[in-house]
């Protein structure tokens, strides 16, 4: 789905409708609008990280308080928070919703992009992290409900 106010607030929604009150995140511009949403709500709890990794953290210390979360993040922050998702997410099966932006495609502006985004999609699946991509606003709510299952 392309950024814009009204598909980041499908997006921030359908994060409040599956039960997350918690979300990690850096500053990123694809992301802004979910961040300055989740800043602004009194029923959010917004986490500011200085890098990616510590959201894994973040994340599952929600877990082990009862709290839903989710990070929000670009390919490259994905990219290099890998050793905390292997090493504690998916070592002791702590549920990790990551909410990933897809930058790298055809036409990205910014060259710096294209690394990360040809490597996003391997990596996950090499990983066996199950993925769903966001494409319609129809299909944001069932697939995150899919997603905290």
């Amino acid at each position: 789905m392309p950024v814009s106010v009204a598909n980041s607030q499908v997006v921030y929604d359908a994060i409040k409708g599956v039960g997350v009150r918690m979300v990690s995140a850096l500053p990123e511009t694809w992301l802004v609008h979910l961040i300055r949403m989740a800043d602004e709500d009194p029923d959010m709890t917004l986490v500011r990280l200085a890098k990616e990794e510590e959201g894994v953290g973040v994340s599952a210390g929600a877990h082990f308080a009862g709290m839903k979360s989710a990070m929000l993040m670009q390919n490259h922050g994905f990219l290099q928070a890998i050793n905390g998702i292997v090493g504690v997410s998916l070592l002791y099966k702590i549920p990790l919703l990551m909410l990933i932006t897809d930058r790298g495609g055809f036409g990205e502006k910014d060259p710096w992009q294209t690394e990360g985004g040809k490597h996003t999609r391997p990596v996950l699946d090499a990983l066996h992290i199950a993925r769903e991509d966001l494409t319609r606003p129809d299909d944001v709510e069932p697939r995150l409900a899919k997603a905290m299952t």
